[in-house]
């Protein structure tokens, strides 16, 4: 083969080696370039989707413990919670109360096996409405936001296993006082609850997020005085990296809630609340006056927490 005709078909391979190149490099940067360049978790947390969870429990009506609607309620949200693919039991017990004995069901979900998964952190919320002779309480926000919140949180956790074998959520039943909150009224599936962690290994858990009227239009998340401090501090820090620092600030008071019992076993237990709501315990506390993007704020600044701050 002549000199000439070497060079010129080295010339034609080159030729053919860098249009090869020039068609496929751009394809494989631009892999590179979107691998693992997905939303983060707190980015997927869908208002909306918490919203319609909320719309749905406002539906069955008044949810009082012991009700056929709360029932229905009880069987919604463990559907919901399976088609995420957690695991769910109900930890039913009865209680004297003002009203006499009442049965009660808290819903308690995990991420596969509970004793290999070995969760260490709660998310929570009650999904009773106060109890009311004379009017109509459908707890659009007391009750319903919370654990609207939680069942998207759920969705959203699901896609992380990582994540979702250290969580397990907690469907508190009995959150309501029938006459006054005392030792003996109101708190009862978290009383319930936190004894039987004591009496079981409740150690297993290091801390744990209280969800209690989060939907308020006019969002403004009051963390009660008694919080834990430094869990307080990182809620701050995940809505200043958030830029949504301003809707979350202190209770003047400390508060008693849910999270009230945990705290009491060594379990470290922050209440996520906004309790200037004008429509608390009335019969305006409907679907109107809540929305999907305060849902959204508060399940963002959770996700943040959770996956940069509490568990990462």
């Amino acid at each position: 083969m002549g000199v000439y005709k070497l060079r010129s078909l080295q010339a034609m391979n080159s030729g053919r080696a860098i249009a090869f190149a020039a068609r496929v490099l751009p394809f494989f940067f631009a892999i590179l370039a979107t691998k693992g360049s997905g939303p983060n978790i707190w980015e997927e947390f869908s208002g909306e989707k918490a919203f319609a969870h909320v719309q749905r429990l406002v539906d069955f009506g008044p949810r009082p413990a012991g009700s056929k609607a709360l029932e229905k309620s009880r069987d919604y949200i463990e559907d919901q919670l399976r088609r995420s693919g957690w695991q769910v039991t109900r930890q039913a017990f009865s209680d004297d109360s003002p009203r006499g004995k009442i049965q009660f069901v808290n819903l308690i979900a995990f991420s596969g096996e509970k004793k290999a998964a070995s969760p260490s952190f709660l998310l929570c919320s009650h999904y009773d409405t106060k109890m009311f002779d004379a009017i109509r309480f459908v707890g659009a926000n007391d009750g319903g936001s919370s654990t609207g919140l939680l069942l998207e949180l759920a969705r959203v956790i699901s896609q992380h296993p990582n994540l979702a074998r250290k969580i397990e959520l907690v469907f508190f039943d009995g959150e309501e006082a029938f006459v006054q909150f005392s030792e003996a009224d109101g708190l009862y599936g978290s009383r319930y609850f936190a004894k039987q962690l004591q009496s079981g290994g409740g150690a297993q858990f290091h801390g744990g997020l209280l969800f209690d009227m989060v939907g308020d239009k006019s969002l403004g998340i009051t963390l009660p005085a008694d919080s834990p401090a430094d869990m307080a501090r990182d809620i701050f820090a995940a809505a200043e990296a958030l830029k949504l620092r301003s809707y979350f600030t202190y209770l003047d008071r400390g508060m008693t809630d849910d999270h009230t019992p945990l705290n009491a076993i060594g379990i470290p237990t922050i209440d996520i609340i906004d309790f200037d709501f004008p429509w608390w315990h009335t019969a305006d506390d409907t679907i109107d006056k809540i929305s999907a993007q305060s849902l959204q704020i508060v399940g963002s600044v959770a996700l943040y927490y959770l996956s940069e701050l509490a568990l990462k």
